[in-house]
């Protein structure tokens, strides 16, 4: 590929680990993939294209939201409280 050593340099941060910018690209990439895919099955289902596309369009703004909200459980539950102590991992 002509474009890959430029978007690795492009993508790539400092410690050879993935950018925030890379993150975001492939999240952006990835929702727009799973739009697709809900238009593509709703339109096999329904036979219809404008109701696919509506469907495809609402699932982009739900699926956003459930996101967050699972984010944030995840966040709660995972979370270790203040009077806690943390789990030492012992090696044997």
């Amino acid at each position: 590929m002509i474009l890959d050593q430029p978007l690795k340099k492009w993508f790539a941060s400092k410690k050879g680990t993935d950018s925030n910018l890379k993150s975001i690209a492939k999240s952006i990439s990835w929702r727009i993939v799973g739009t697709l895919d809900t238009m593509v099955i709703s339109y096999i289902i329904t036979g219809q294209l404008v109701m696919a596309v509506s469907i495809g369009s609402v699932e982009v703004v739900t699926k956003i939201l459930l996101y967050y909200v699972h984010e944030r459980v995840w966040e709660n539950v995972t979370k270790t409280k203040k009077d806690e102590p943390e789990a030492e991992l012992v090696r044997s």
